[in-house]
């Protein structure tokens, strides 16, 4: 979806922007190509920089209270440095490289519930306005949708996804927020565990998974969440190799022996979390089942034309100040 805008800063009269993304989902750590295109104003001026921000909305706990805010994620400067005579269209192509962990926003098609936008930065005779939002859809690395296709094949069933800010200790993490993916355990574990946070931080070299497990309540003990670190690469593995090495993760994570595990070790703003997850509207469907023809259908409370329709509302009312924070 394209959002034009006049640029406010630069007054009435001034320069117009208008992003076009190449159609299709993006990857982490993959390209991402369109067109800045620009149409001069009522005057000649002179482009110095545009620049891209990758922004994302995301959760923030603080003082026993949680809001959403604007993050901007990477920032890329893809042009500038010429003439924008009065009324001309001029075209700047572009081709930028995401990180890795850029958060997922799709599966299979359906909306995760996590909002990303690449917004468009302008900057003429020092005057630097946001021109434009796109949403931006992300797909997963194939590691990604095979370890969660491997979560479906084992009876887990999804129940939402959302953006954290901060960061997990102990961990490669190089963004400011993680991914949370949650899902529930099918009835042979349901007496173990009471949900399980799945978090993918990829690298060029492979993918460390996060699992966090919501450990169910016994007769004579407290539930209490914990946690533990998966390594897997990229290369490509048949599915039932795949659901064994995910299986045999999850058998550590409900084993006895992570009842003595120590509690998750994140951090928000400088403090250390208090082990309570949030959760979510969620439609409880598989987490993906392309082997089984299941497919995640309603996700996270949302359908994609909603997201569609509330990307522009969710960033818009941060314009003021989310230029400000930068990964």
């Amino acid at each position: 979806m394209v959002f034009k805008k006049l640029l406010g800063a630069l007054g009435v009269g001034g320069p117009s922007v208008d992003t076009v993304l190449q159609p299709g989902p993006a990857l982490p750590g993959g390209p991402l190509s369109g067109e800045v295109r620009l149409r001069g104003g009522g005057s000649d001026v002179t482009v110095e920089r545009i620049s891209l921000l990758l922004v994302a909305r995301v959760e923030v706990e603080a003082h026993d209270e949680e809001h959403e805010d604007t993050v901007v994620l990477e920032r890329f400067t893809v042009g500038g440095g010429f003439r924008l005579t009065e009324g001309a269209e001029h075209a700047v192509p572009f081709t930028v490289t995401l990180p890795w962990e850029t958060p997922v926003t799709e599966l299979h098609g359906q909306p995760l519930g996590p909002v990303l936008g690449i917004r468009t930065e302008l900057e003429v005779a020092g005057a630097r306005d946001k021109g434009d939002l796109d949403a931006l859809a992300v797909a997963p690395l194939p590691v990604q949708e095979a370890v969660l296709e491997a979560f479906g094949q084992l009876g887990y069933g999804f129940k939402s996804a959302d953006l954290e800010l901060g960061h997990i200790r102990g961990t490669g993490q190089q963004l400011p927020c993680y991914q949370e993916i949650e899902i529930v355990p099918p009835a042979g574990h349901a007496h173990a565990v009471n949900e399980i946070e799945v978090t993918f931080l990829a690298s060029p070299s492979g993918l460390e998974v996060v699992i966090e497990a919501d450990k169910r309540a016994g007769h004579f003990s407290e539930g209490h969440d914990t946690v533990h670190r998966f390594t897997t690469s990229h290369d490509a593995v048949p599915q039932l190799d795949r659901s064994a090495e995910v299986d045999a993760w999850l058998r550590q994570v409900t084993g006895a022996h992570a009842a003595h595990a120590a509690p998750y070790p994140y951090a928000q703003d400088g403090h250390h979390d208090d082990g309570h997850r949030r959760s979510g509207p969620g439609a409880g469907a598989v987490v993906a089942g392309v082997a089984a023809g299941v497919a995640v259908g309603v996700v996270g409370g949302m359908v994609a034309a909603e997201v569609i329709d509330e990307i522009g509302d969710a960033f818009e009312g941060d314009e003021d100040g989310e230029g400000d924070e930068e990964g």
